[in-house]
């Protein structure tokens, strides 16, 4: 199985950016499709971004289109999420997620297509 650790998760005021980082281990990063869910207070965890095994593909929750880019770095086991132009709105927990997909290049949408989690790194943007 692989471990995911999130860091890059603060403070930050409407307009900011922030770059949320997800290292693995365990196993090889490119095996897994990877993903990026938030959970807002009181809310429901939503998907956010998805990008394929190779890096080749990517999709966003309509909400973040053009402010928020996901990227992998497979070399380093690592998973990215950049966040500009960031609203009040965009406050939660945020997750990133890995599903196996040793064969395929496929975007994952759905919490239940994820086999393993990280434990959530907070961001606040503040009006």
């Amino acid at each position: 199985q692989v471990q995911l650790v999130e860091s890059g998760g603060g403070l930050v005021q409407a307009g900011g950016s922030l770059r949320l980082s997800c290292a693995a281990s365990g196993r090889p990063v490119s095996s897994y499709a990877m993903g990026w869910f938030r959970q807002a207070p009181g809310k429901e965890r939503e998907f956010v971004a998805a990008i394929t095994r190779s890096g080749g593909t990517t999709f966003y929750v309509d909400s973040v289109k053009g402010r928020f880019t996901i990227s992998r770095d497979n070399a380093k086991n690592t998973v990215y999420l950049q966040m500009n132009s960031l609203k009040p709105e965009d406050t939660a927990v945020y997750y990133c997620a890995s599903a196996w997909d040793l064969y395929g290049e496929t975007i994952n949408k759905r919490n239940d297509q994820y086999n393993f989690w990280g434990q959530g790194t907070q961001v606040t943007v503040s009006s």
